[in-house]
Order: structure tokens, then sequence, then C-alpha cells
């Protein structure tokens, strides 16, 4: 699934959901999205509820994950388990995690997140088959679907100048929480255009421009008021500078502002 760029494509992703929400009503199975991103999240989640047949549950790998994959369930598995929620194990997402390691450590080049996408994209493997990208010096960790595995185990041996080998590795191990730096300062309020002002060291009139723009997601959701209050332990994902969590509002100063700690992924 690509940007939804039309009102065509969201209308026809919507009709998607619907179908994937229907038929796992109707044959009582869990049905799977592809990898959204965070705008097809966001379509998601503000869907009307009466629009679909299920519940659902989304998923990426490990809990920071910005791709994730939506799961739509039936409640009679609810059930049928005798539970009110279910982990993945449960619901067997179906993607799987793939190492990337240089062949030849002592030649590997120094590779980033875009290296590692653009050599998969050249497979000609689309975006909505992949989730996230998480590099670790000097290896990579990609999650994809289950049906594209052996091909890009079989497939993906160069990363720019780089020769590298692909195995699938097991996914209960993955517990990644991106490396982040903590931030303390004070805000006159609690609002979304103060805390994205402390967070990128900008100006609060070019972030509400971003705002307003529908650039900023709050878990995963696109928030276009200025004066929205996240709660604490929220995500703040900001398209193309990056994302924060918000983890706590204090005491207030003498000038009546409010001490905040949030911590940016870096």
């Amino acid at each position: 699934m690509q940007e939804m760029n039309s009102e065509k494509d969201i209308l026809l992703l919507e009709k998607r959901f619907v179908e994937l929400s229907r038929t796992a009503y109707q044959r009582d199975i869990i049905t799977y999205s592809d990898f959204l991103n965070l705008n097809e999240q966001n379509i998601l989640h503000t869907l009307p509820k009466d629009r679909l047949f299920t519940r659902f549950v989304s998923f990426g790998g490990y809990g920071m994950a910005e791709r994730q994959m939506a799961a739509f369930i039936p409640d009679a598995l609810y059930l049928r388990w005798g539970k009110k929620n279910l982990n993945p194990e449960e619901i067997s997402y179906p993607f799987c995690v793939l190492k990337i390691s240089p062949l030849n450590k002592k030649f590997a080049e120094d590779l980033n997140h875009r290296d590692y996408l653009g050599a998969v994209l050249n497979l000609g493997i689309e975006r909505s088959r992949t989730g996230d990208i998480l590099v670790e010096g000097e290896n990579a960790l990609l999650f994809a679907h289950r049906d594209m595995a052996e091909m890009i185990c079989h497939e993906l041996t160069r990363v720019r100048h780089t020769s590298v080998r692909t195995d699938v590795i097991s996914i209960s191990g993955i517990d990644y929480m991106p490396a982040c730096e903590e931030i303390k300062g004070t805000v006159a309020s609690v609002r979304l255009d103060s805390l994205l002002a402390l967070a990128f060291s900008s100006s609060r009139t070019r972030l509400t421009g971003l705002i307003e723009g529908a650039k900023v997601y709050v878990n995963g959701r696109l928030i276009t008021s200025n004066g929205y209050q996240p709660a604490e332990g929220d995500v703040v994902s900001v398209r193309g500078m990056g994302k924060f969590r918000f983890d706590s509002a204090g005491v207030r100063t003498r000038k009546n502002r409010i001490m905040v700690v949030i911590r940016k992924y870096v």
C-alpha cells in the first residue's frame, strides 16, 4: 500500500479494511492487512466502527514499531480462547524477521536505513510487504511477509557495495528499543505544538504548519489540532523529522510554566 494521495485511494483502502473484517467474521478466521504506514493506520483507526464486523489489533514485530500489520479478529475466537485480548503469538501475524549481515566485516560499509530499504525495493518488492528496518551496528533487522522471506534471503546479497547474507531469525527474542535522548524543559501548557517545539528546538509557528499539514501522529493517529494535549506515555511521530515519547509533566515553575520530560528517539 502506497501513500494515500487522493480521496479515491482512501476509499479503496477503507473498502479493503471492511472486506478483511467481513471475511474474518463470515469465515471465523483471522485476516491480515499488509504492513501499514502511519497514514494508513490512521485511516483504519478513524474508520467508523459500525462499518467493521470485527475488532482489530495492530502489531509490527516489537513494541515501538512504526509500520504495523492489522489483524481482524472475530469475537468467536476471543470466546474460544476464553480471553478478552490475544497476544501476538496467538494472533500469529504472517511475518518474520530477517537478519542482514556483512559477509566480511572488515570491508563492510557504514550502511543506514535508506541503504537497506533501497536494496530491498530494488528486488521488486512492494513497500507494503515489508515492515520496519532496524539498523543495529553492522547488522540490520528487516520485518517482512513470510511468503517473501525465502526470496529475500536468496536474492538480497548486496547492499550498496557491501556483500551481505540474509537469514531468518526467531522473532520471539526481539525486544528492540531505539536509542533516545532525554530532553527536559518548560512549557506554558502541555499542548502538542509546545512539546514539538521543545523536542525539535524549533519555533511553534513552523511546527504549527506541520500539524495543520497532516504530518503529526500521536500513537499512530493523525492529529491536526495544535491544542491537542498528549497523555504521558504517548508517542509522537512527525513525518520527515522523527519521533519522541512524552514521558511526564511535573511541577509548575515560579513563572507558572510546567516542567516536562520527553525522550527523543535518535
